[in-house]
């Protein structure tokens, strides 16, 4: 069904935003409300955060910093499709995604959240008539206070194009068919976390390294099928393996600036490794697959009082 204009305001129409258009098959998980564009290469987008969310929990008085990170990423499918005629189906690949936030505007306050995110899309390139690749420059405000700011670059290919490139791995059921057995979570709240099904970090022998929990049902991190894992997995690995490395110090990840290297495949073994002491103020993690790195973080921290 095609989205009908509205009236904002006085001379501007926006637009409603529509679970397609942001690549979710779960309406709930939607968290763009209108978009618009203010000039032609300038948007602004809306967005909600909900008072609770079972996965994205708020923590030490703050609101979960990876609802920044999918927030920003919804935006990637909305103006890719909306604004510069990219057709449905096509594939975006991340490249590389960098964020920093303020913890004094994240504060939780048990409602939701109204968002103002203020977009500037830079370097953009074209095949034929629609964009290739996009660049993304983001300032978000929380009920008119600046929140965050992001910066983003993905590239864009067409359904042909990447079934040659992935090869066998094109074929998302078939992949995600053959991913590996998923072992038990190495605990909870040194990872954040409050249910074990929400950790994504396995044990293993070796300190300050864990495997990646790849669990294709887990309804938020897999809300369909895909054919490797997803970038918002390996960000959460990030932020997990930063946090238990901080542990059992109180403390909050105020930034992160990620590379997205290579796919992570679904059937092998992914490790992450933390280098770094979070005295200093940022860790690095990276993740390897094959003996290869395929992702890096380096995580900014903060300490936090446990009373906030």
């Amino acid at each position: 069904m095609p989205v009908q204009p509205a009236q904002r305001d006085a001379g501007t129409l926006f637009e409603r935003v529509s679970p397609v258009s942001t690549h979710k098959t779960n309406r709930d998980e939607v968290l763009l409300r209108t978009w618009w564009r203010s000039a032609p290469d300038r948007f602004t987008v809306t967005a909600e955060w909900p008072a609770a969310h079972p996965f994205y929990v708020s923590r030490l008085g703050l609101r979960d910093p990876l609802l920044l990170s999918e927030t920003v990423r919804q935006t990637l499918p909305l103006l890719s499709h909306a604004a510069y005629r990219v057709p449905e189906g096509h594939q975006l690949l991340w490249k590389d995604f960098d964020w920093v936030m303020d913890p004094g505007a994240a504060l939780a306050d048990g409602s939701p959240a109204g968002l103002e995110l203020h977009i500037t899309c830079e370097d953009v390139k074209y095949r034929r008539d629609r964009a290739s690749a996009i660049s993304l420059h983001v300032d978000v405000e929380r009920d008119g206070r600046p929140l965050a700011a992001a910066r983003t670059r993905f590239t864009i290919q067409d359904r042909t194009v990447y079934n040659r490139l992935r090869g066998r791995y094109a074929d998302a059921a078939a992949a995600t068919a053959q991913a590996v057995p998923l072992p038990p979570p190495a605990g909870r709240s040194r990872f954040g976390r409050d249910r074990f099904e929400d950790v994504v970090l396995a044990a293993t022998d070796q300190p300050g390294r864990w495997q990646l929990r790849v669990d294709p049902a887990h309804p938020v991190l897999f809300d369909h099928l895909v054919d490797h894992v997803p970038g918002m997995l390996l960000l959460e690995g990030a932020r997990q393996a930063a946090l238990a490395t901080a542990h059992p110090a109180p403390t909050a990840v105020v930034g992160m600036d990620s590379a997205f290297v290579r796919y992570a495949e679904l059937d092998a073994p992914c490790w992450l490794e933390v280098e770094g002491s979070p005295e200093s103020g940022t860790v690095r993690v990276s993740a390897r697959q094959h003996d290869q790195e395929i992702f890096h973080s380096t995580v900014t921290l903060i300490p936090v009082p446990a009373t906030a």
